[in-house]
């Protein structure tokens, strides 16, 4: 334990920075849990520099164990900071022979084997406006040392980086593609197999830990970082999706191999369109008594014909030295052919681990899906049982507590501690919490007219400098449209831009404003004068009609427990926290967080909620909320 506080200090001197009593102690809790084997979960709040708090130890223990300690983010922005600001500094300050590595799911490389085909499942129509695009990324690929798409500047929209890449299911592997010895993924595989930390993301951690291959290298130690993501994020790994138009796409590549008029690629055409005439019959939504009957016959079919090709395609002699491509193409075909076969047999199987519901997408499409009830138990016999790992985020100690999330990671019943270590920020003095008590409770008509006039004076009061939190996009437009019309800032809206440029030009613009829904609810980091009100519409329960957290609470609550605190409030009360943190990015930040949800203040689960955010001094008196705010914004012109 000395010796971590030794190289914290080293390190946290070396790059101009302060001691902190909540990062020295979480360093030495995590050197602990390396030497004990326990797990451990903190709770670090904004400015505890948590980051350097866990890579000291992790460097340590790897370096002197001769070990791999695993690193994994839920977002690509906070490997990049790892990667690109933190790991290099903290190196080069403790000065020893200290090595790092970022590794990546194979979607975020340029595939070479896609770039040397000629890519005929690009339409003429979509080869039109791709063209240019993909002209700028066969240049680039052809001088990049890394293939990895955020090194692509500028990028290229999701539908062309799709169509120059490729997913685990559809990668033939190194080993039988023509290009897998310059392949990029492989080249960052390989250099990940000898360093002490590997920087990775949530879904290629479960990915290891749940398949036969080996994706990271050996490691005995895991840290995961904004780990109150960590469910979402193996769900949705997790989770596997059957539409008519994946069906049709993979019979066309088929029917590129095999002979065309192929029986099998005939009869895969044959039951899918069968399942297209069916799936306008079915109920959208949960479904909780299996798959309606009429249904199981063309998914059985489906599953057979899958299968049925799937052979066929194995027992295809094609040469991987005379035509590589096709080979490529091949061993790719079979492993996503394998993956809807298997996706549908789970749904017919009907198993009470997994939840089956049809839904549909953006394009007005339907889609059957099915995702596990619950990721515990995959967790607690594929990643705790063999890594001592450490968890961490802003937010963890849900109402009080770490059980919420520790039942849901799985570590129930293993060997386990919580710890929080707060945050330097003066949270009491800093920030108000303004419960709206008087506000009638949300409605499913839009926002209130009096929800509006309550944002018109809170931001009239503020000047501006608001970043405005809502449960919908429909919401936030509203409101975006209603009060522009009404206010002298500037308000932009999730939409109008990409959200990266929006936060820039919020962060720009002191007295403008930023609505927003999920996306802005995590990640914003605004600090300094642009942002002095965070106001949230409605508490973020999830929809009444989703299908997951639905058969989530059901479950709770036949367990003998309480599904909707377990569920609903627990979801809502994270989401909360996420949020109010917008606020205080930096000791020098002050301001207000506005909750615009009358039940925050008169449903008992609204102390749940509000045990779970940072404590401020609160009121529900909006006179003293919006003298405050006046008060904040002369004090900052008086500064200027």
């Amino acid at each position: 334990m000395e010796k971590t506080q030794e190289l914290l200090a080293t390190a946290v001197e070396a790059i101009g920075g302060t001691p902190r009593p909540g990062q020295q102690k979480m360093a030495e809790a995590v050197a602990n849990a390396f030497a004990t084997g326990r797990h451990l979960a903190v709770q670090a709040g904004t400015g505890t520099g948590k980051s350097l708090a866990y890579l000291v130890p992790s460097l340590s223990y790897a370096h002197v164990q001769d070990a791999c300690v695993i690193v994994a983010t839920a977002t690509l922005a906070l490997q990049r900071q790892l990667v690109e600001r933190d790991l290099p500094r903290l190196t080069e300050a403790l000065g020893g022979d200290y090595s790092y590595a970022i590794l990546k799911g194979r979607s975020n490389y340029v595939c070479l084997n896609k770039l040397a085909g000629e890519n005929a499942l690009i339409g003429a129509e979509d080869y039109q406006w791709m063209e240019p695009y993909l002209k700028r990324v066969y240049a680039w690929a052809e001088d990049t040392e890394t293939g990895d798409k955020d090194h692509l500047d500028p990028g290229v929209p999701p539908a062309v980086w799709a169509k120059v890449s490729t997913t685990a299911q559809e990668c033939p592997g190194a080993s039988v593609c023509p290009h897998g010895d310059d392949c990029f993924a492989e080249k960052a595989r390989a250099a990940a197999r000898d360093v002490d930390v590997v920087v990775t993301n949530h879904a290629l951690l479960a990915i290891d830990a749940v398949s036969p291959a080996e994706i990271l290298p050996p490691h005995d130690a895991v840290v995961i970082d904004e780990a109150h993501e960590l469910v979402d994020r193996i769900t949705a790994v997790s989770t596997a999706t059957i539409s008519v138009m994946a069906l049709k796409m993979a019979a066309t590549r088929v029917e590129k191999i095999l002979e065309k008029n192929n029986p099998s690629v005939d009869k895969l055409r044959e039951v899918t369109d069968e399942l297209d005439e069916v799936l306008p019959e079915l109920p959208l939504g949960r479904w909780v008594d299996g798959i309606p009957e009429v249904a199981v016959p063309p998914l059985g079919a489906i599953s057979e014909a899958l299968d049925t090709v799937g052979t066929e395609l194995s027992l295809t002699s094609v040469d991987a030295e005379t035509d590589p491509e096709t080979y490529a193409e091949k061993q790719s075909l079979m492993s996503h052919i394998g993956g809807l076969a298997e996706g549908i047999d789970r749904m017919l199987e009907g198993s009470e681990e997994d939840v089956v519901w049809l839904e549909v997408d953006r394009r007005d499409e339907r889609r059957l899906m099915v995702a596990p009830l619950s990721v515990a138990s995959t967790l607690a016999d594929n990643l705790f049982e063999h890594n001592t790992t450490v968890l961490t985020s802003a937010t963890l100690a849900l109402g009080g507590s770490f059980d919420a999330l520790a039942a849901s990671w799985g570590l129930t019943g293993l060997t386990w501690d919580g710890l929080d270590v707060g945050t330097p920020f003066d949270t009491q003095g800093s920030a108000i919490m303004y419960l709206a008590s008087h506000l009638p409770p949300p409605g499913r008509d839009g926002l209130s007219p009096e929800l509006l006039d309550e944002l018109e004076t809170l931001i009239t009061a503020a000047g501006g400098r608001t970043l405005g939190l809502f449960s919908s996009r429909r919401a936030a437009e509203q409101a975006a449209e209603e009060l522009r019309t009404r206010l002298p800032f500037d308000i932009y809206c999730q939409g109008d831009d990409i959200i990266g440029t929006l936060i820039e030009r919020f962060a720009a613009d002191e007295n403008s404003c930023l609505f927003g829904t999920r996306s802005l609810w995590q990640g914003v980091d605004v600090p300094g004068p642009s942002l002095s009100l965070v106001t949230i519409d409605r508490i973020p329960f999830p929809r009444p009609d989703d299908p997951l957290s639905q058969a989530r609470k059901e479950a709770a609550d036949a367990r003998g427990g309480n599904g909707f605190m377990q569920v609903a409030a627990t979801h809502a009360a994270l989401l909360m926290a996420q949020g109010a943190g917008r606020l205080l990015r930096s000791t020098t930040d002050r301001g207000v967080v506005a909750i615009l949800d009358s039940r925050i203040a008169t449903k008992r689960y609204g102390k749940f909620i509000l045990r779970s955010i940072p404590p401020m001094w609160t009121t529900t008196n909006l006179a003293t909320v919006t003298g405050a705010l006046t008060r904040l914004v002369a004090a900052r012109h008086s500064t200027n």
